[in-house]
């Protein structure tokens, strides 16, 4: 169930499901996502549903992963990411095969240092890793030309839309019971444009670190 082949099989599912950037699929296809779950999981770990990672968190489904890689690469190569949720760091290594720099932050120190563990195992040296509070992102880096967030905010933070870079993309879910996808483009310095793509399911955006 870890095999080639069975990655095959998440990848033709993928483009079913309607995801067309082939630069997308192939860095999904390159990771072993087994890696990322607990053994005793890793047998459904190309199945297109979350799994738990532990400390109330998962590991998204392939589909919202390919979904908000494609939306904030827009066709193009990304130079600076940073990513809000590092959890287990699948997203992050999908990343780090579609943009030069990744910053990542996790407030859950333990799932910090499982992710780096993944991280440096498939040696994603263009990675750097944080402990830290993903609401405030990381204004010392900023500005970035695109922002992913992996947990549902209860509304839209204005550190990350600050951190944005002109010409840049956040994508980012949005909302308590019900949750949206959001895409937010940073056309001028003070000009932001939102788009409500579809609804989605992740855990809360906490702030403060554990």
């Amino acid at each position: 169930m870890t095999s080639l082949r069975t990655r095959d099989r998440m990848l033709v599912r993928l483009r079913e499901q309607g995801i067309k950037d082939e630069v997308v699929l192939s860095a999904i296809g390159s990771i072993p996502r087994h890696i990322f779950v607990d053994e005793a999981l890793s047998i459904r770990a190309y199945e297109d549903v979350s799994l738990p990672i532990g400390f109330g968190q998962t590991i998204s489904q392939p589909y919202i992963v390919a979904r908000m890689s494609e939306i904030l690469r827009n066709g193009k190569t990304l130079d600076k990411v940073l990513e809000i949720g590092t959890g287990c760091g699948y997203q992050t290594a999908v990343l780090s095969k579609l943009a030069k720099e990744v910053y990542s932050v996790e407030r859950i120190r333990p799932l910090v240092m499982k992710a780096r563990g993944h991280l440096r195992e498939l040696k994603c040296v263009n990675v750097k890793l944080g402990h830290a509070d993903g609401n405030i992102g990381i204004a010392e880096y900023a500005p970035f030309d695109g922002i992913i967030v992996t947990a549902a905010a209860s509304h839209m933070p204005q550190d990350l839309l600050d951190q944005l870079a002109v010409g840049g993309r956040l994508v980012i879910p949005v909302g308590t019971d019900e949750q949206i996808l959001y895409l937010v483009e940073r056309h001028t310095q003070k000009d932001y444009r939102h788009t409500k793509l579809e609804p989605v399911k992740f855990v809360p955006l906490l702030g403060g670190t554990s």
